[in-house]
């Protein structure tokens, strides 16, 4: 009777075993299908891909004379302003000479005649 009562407790655990491992498969089985739906949601919400253009050029380096320049402009400035007109324009003439495609060319210019008219007021 007691060997019975082994056999049946080892069938219901067996089942019960069965039974839960049914329910995971069914469970793996609508998730995977939940990800499937929801992938293809997305796939309909995503934006077409945007055709690949060209490649954009890089932008050129900046020039390393440019902190000089930046230097001598200042310093032809600073000295302008102290009263030194003489040796304002010739930092700017300085300038103009060492780089003459300059971006600050303009602004040295403009600044070597307001020094001038500095120099020939007594």
């Amino acid at each position: 009777m007691k060997q019975f009562v082994v056999v049946i407790m080892l069938g219901a655990f067996a089942g019960l075993i069965f039974f839960v491992w049914l329910r995971y498969r069914a469970w793996a089985d609508r998730q995977r299908a939940s990800d499937e739906r929801f992938a293809g949601f997305i796939d309909q919400v995503r934006p077409a891909a945007v055709p690949a253009t060209a490649p954009v050029a890089a932008p050129a380096p900046p020039d390393p004379t440019i902190a000089q320049q930046k230097l001598l402009l200042e310093a032809a400035s600073k000295a302008g302003e102290a009263g030194e007109a003489v040796l304002s324009i010739q930092l700017y003439a300085r300038l103009l000479a060492r780089y003459p495609q300059s971006t600050f060319g303009t602004q040295a210019r403009a600044a070597v005649e307001a020094q001038k008219k500095k120099l020939v007021k007594p």
